[in-house]
């Protein structure tokens, strides 16, 4: 295994997908021992570092990347395997924003309403209990949240030489905002340019589904992946595998757009990689599918479709590779006395 590690300066941040040169070269088989900024580019450190002070539209959401994937070129599939996602920092940032999030007017749906005042919540993060502490603003509530670290935004260069903003979810990725981007999951991307110019970014310590307010519970990230490339297979929309359940991911608004992507992929998934005939698939996934929604607040909505595996026939999708990637990690796992990944068999 050849390691890659690295740690952008803020100079070096990549605030699309697409428009960016990369900042190395990588192949496929290393394994890249990552680290990520916050959305807000670590300037929300206090309860009195307002994001419409601190930081600068657009210049948020960064991203470490974009990686050069040797040999990568348009109808691949680019297979991204989290060995580990850990907070870098003992703390992280939340806040509501004005004209933006699901119970507010924003500037996509707007209204006469006076838009909501910004509130930062600071939470301490307990890295050896992997609790987070959340304390009311207004109130003297507190409790204790599980931490499920995740990233957000995870993601390649579109095609016909777009650049997204790193704030867009789309058929590149980008900020799907879905919780289960988490350690131990595969995530298959589609390539559209040579390189595939792949990115990660958004470190959640963790999130509900849906994202209601916009903004999780934000934070620095040191991430281990391990990156392989399956030639002549094209992913038209991003995919996730678990241990338990193939994933469909889709972007759009309005959000029943959004759920109809997700489960169509879905349907395209079992028929291609299952055997199915697409009116089985079909009639199949209506009946297991579970349908998370990951976010109702980004400039694209994410559905996210889910089929059980032990509904499905025997085999492994896109040729057995999460198979051989999780050795891999188990390998380095071990080498580095890390144990099992979190949430994971």
């Amino acid at each position: 295994m050849e390691v890659v590690s690295y740690r952008p300066d803020p100079s070096e941040f990549a605030w699309t997908f697409g428009g960016v040169k990369p900042v190395r070269s990588v192949k496929p088989g290393d394994l890249l021992e990552l680290w990520t900024e916050d959305a807000f580019a670590g300037k929300v450190r206090t309860p009195e570092d307002l994001v419409s002070k601190v930081c600068e539209f657009p210049f948020v959401n960064p991203q470490t990347g974009p990686f050069y994937v040797d040999g990568a070129q348009p109808g691949d599939t680019l297979a991204i395997h989290f060995i580990s996602i850990e907070p870098a920092r003992d703390w992280a940032a939340s806040t509501t924003l004005p004209l933006f999030g699901a119970l507010t007017s924003t500037t996509h749906n707007p209204t006469l309403q006076v838009p909501l005042p910004e509130i930062v919540w600071i939470y301490g993060v307990n890295a050896r209990d992997r609790t987070l502490t959340f304390r009311a603003v207004r109130g003297e509530y507190s409790v204790e949240l599980p931490m499920d670290p995740m990233h957000g935004t995870v993601g390649v260069a579109p095609a016909s030489l777009e650049a997204r903003s790193s704030l867009v979810p789309a058929e590149h990725g980008g900020n799907m905002d879905t919780p289960e981007m988490r350690a131990g999951v595969t995530c298959y991307l589609g390539v559209n340019v040579e390189g595939a110019l792949f990115s990660i970014g958004d470190g959640h310590y963790r999130q509900g589904e849906g994202e209601s307010c916009g903004v999780a519970v934000e934070g620095a990230m040191n991430t281990v992946i391990a990156i392989e490339l399956i030639k002549g297979v094209m992913t038209a929309w991003p995919r996730i595998e678990n241990d338990d359940y193939i994933i469909s991911t889709g972007s759009a608004r309005p959000l029943e757009d959004a759920f109809r992507i997700s489960h169509w992929d879905l349907v395209t998934w079992l028929a291609s990689d299952y055997g199915f005939d697409p009116l089985d698939a079909y009639q199949l996934v209506t009946q297991i599918s579970e349908s998370p929604v990951a976010n109702v607040c980004d400039p694209n909505y994410t559905f996210v479709a889910k089929a059980a595996k032990r509904y499905l026939p025997d085999g492994d999708p896109y040729r057995g590779i999460r198979t051989q990637l999780k050795e891999v990690a188990a390998t380095y796992r071990s080498e580095h006395g890390m144990g099992r990944a979190p949430g994971t068999g």
